[in-house]
């Protein structure tokens, strides 16, 4: 987020193309890992990428900062961009997202809450997800919906 920190000093509010990464982190149960966020509702572990990062990075750091956890093997499930993920934030801020999404059940770790970020984070069913899942995530948890249910 450094980056996007400096850049903004730059640019002020103006549309920016901002690529992220974000994980479907699935337990033994077959449950998906949400956290309920403190910019909206809830959503997929992930965020912005720092210079000089692969999307790969970007995850597994968003993950550990996030969560606690780390994670082993990643499986690129899809990437989504265009004018669908266009988002204004609540200070003006404008941007383009481009997110890979990655799914994995390697992961090591017990879950641990950024409290800068989060408000809680758990593991929910595919068939009981939370009623405020925001927009974007549910559009980033269909690839892996649609082989699992």
């Amino acid at each position: 987020m450094e980056y996007v920190k400096e850049l903004r000093k730059e640019v002020g509010t103006r549309p920016l193309i901002l690529p992220g990464a974000v994980v479907i982190i699935v337990n033994d149960q077959q449950k998906i890992l949400l956290q309920h966020r403190k910019d909206g509702g809830w959503g997929l572990p992930g965020g912005l990428m720092e210079l000089g990062e692969s999307l790969e990075e970007t995850a597994r750091r968003e993950v550990k900062e996030e969560t606690g956890l780390h994670v082993g093997e990643l499986e690129l499930l899809d990437i989504f961009s265009g004018e669908d993920y266009f988002f204004k934030i609540s200070n003006g801020d404008e941007l383009y997202s481009v997110t890979a999404v990655y799914r994995t059940d390697e992961y090591k770790g017990k879950v641990e809450v950024d409290e800068e970020e989060s408000h809680q984070i758990n593991f929910f069913s595919i068939n009981h997800l939370p009623a405020d899942l925001t927009r974007e995530y549910r559009d980033y948890l269909e690839p892996y919906l649609k082989k699992h249910r």
